[in-house]
């Protein structure tokens, strides 16, 4: 299908992005980092190294240590936004949903490593509660469950050791935040994971989409990629 380009300032977008069909809405930079930006203000440093290269958002760690946060120029509401990722085994990552600029935001987990977690719900600056069903152990297609009775995981860790999760290629994750107090539900690869229902107002209506390249721990040397990121507004 031919792409169009449309404009969208309508959502408070500063520059003409992708239409993708379906009333989605394309965020992966055309040139450059177009329609985003590095924040230096959050607790995991200065921002790390993000670049931009054949469609895909690539971030890693300038120093030891040093990472921060890749954040919409727009703001949005309510919307459903996915994304594809295939990042090395050992960096913290994250989808950071109604995002202030110092790194505030429900963050959809993107912990992809050992004790971590996938499209898990956690409070970043707002309270740091953890909802999630499952940790990933040595490797990323084993899996160990957790005890979340809001939500039990719905697949077991033989369905993702055998392709459920594609371990070194490819895989998409999608998050839908609604209302305020937030109902956020996720999916990997079309299967929901989660379903959370906050019962408090912790940030605004509106608020950017973050990625994240946490800081503090050494991951030199190991990437997280990220492409086809797409957006559709909700009720906007």
């Amino acid at each position: 299908m031919k792409r169009r380009v449309v404009s969208i300032l309508a959502l408070g977008m500063t520059t003409a992005l992708g239409a993708c069909g379906g009333g989605a809405i394309s965020l992966t930079p055309a040139r450059a980092l177009e329609g985003w930006h590095v924040s230096a203000k959050t607790s995991h440093g200065t921002g790390g190294h993000w670049v931009s290269e054949r469609g895909v958002i690539l971030g890693t760690q300038d120093k030891p240590g040093n990472g921060g946060l890749l954040i919409t120029d727009a703001q949005f509401g309510d919307y459903e936004i996915s994304l594809e990722m295939k990042n090395d085994y050992g960096p913290d990552s994250g989808l950071f949903l109604r995002c202030t600029e110092d790194g505030k935001a429900y963050q959809a987990m993107i912990d992809y490593h050992r004790d971590g977690n996938l499209m898990g719900i956690y409070g970043e600056g707002i309270g740091s509660f953890v909802a999630k069903n499952f940790d990933l152990l040595e490797s990323p297609d084993t899996i160990k469950l957790r005890d979340y009775p809001s939500f039990p995981c719905p697949f077991t860790p033989d369905q993702w050791k055998r392709g459920l999760w594609k371990a070194g290629d490819w895989n998409e994750l999608r998050a839908r935040i609604v209302g305020n107090p937030p109902r956020i539900r996720t999916w990997i690869n079309g299967m929901q994971v989660m379903d959370f229902r906050d019962s408090q107002r912790r940030l605004p209506d509106r608020g950017g989409i973050g990625l994240q390249l946490h800081g503090h721990e050494n991951s030199t040397g190991r990437t997280v990629r990220y492409r086809n990121v797409r957006i559709t507004p909700l009720g906007e």
